[in-house]
């Protein structure tokens, strides 16, 4: 008999991160803009497409992230550990790049980009709290209630 290892385990079954993911772009692109708007009103026009840049730059994010790891989970648990410490690493310096690049470019504000990319970036996270259900028994969103 042989034993199989858990890091050669697949998970099998829905992704529950490509849920909560989905749900999470959904509401960012609900708030984007009034973030653009919050920050065209204190930065002007540069200020509203840093930010409106910085949103679309955390919505890739996201989903590459949630991507990742739906992908990386049907293959092994193992590769799935790996993608997702390298590959955090890797977004961010993907993101670190995408700023350096457009840093001195004349439509940027970088108070608003830096602004932008951190409220997206931690009130997403936040808001969504409130919608993922804490259990083993319903991963991903918490089931409607009827």
């Amino acid at each position: 008999m042989t034993a199989t290892s858990p890091m050669a385990t697949r998970l099998e079954g829905p992704a529950p991160e490509v849920q909560v993911t989905r749900d999470m772009l959904r509401r960012g692109v609900f708030i984007a803009p009034v973030l653009v708007g919050i920050c065209a009103a204190i930065w002007g026009g540069r200020g509203a497409v840093s930010s409106a840049y910085a949103v679309a730059l955390v919505i890739v994010n996201f989903a590459v992230s949630a991507g990742i790891v739906s992908w990386t989970s049907r293959i092994s648990l193992g590769l799935l550990m790996g993608s997702v410490l390298f590959g955090y690493l890797i977004r961010l310096g993907i993101i670190f790049l995408a700023v350096y690049l457009v840093h001195e470019a004349s439509w940027v504000s970088l108070p608003a980009l830096g602004t932008g990319l951190v409220v997206t970036h931690l009130g997403l996270l936040v808001w969504e709290m409130r919608y993922v259900a804490m259990s083993l028994a319903h991963p991903g969103l918490k089931p409607k209630r009827p």
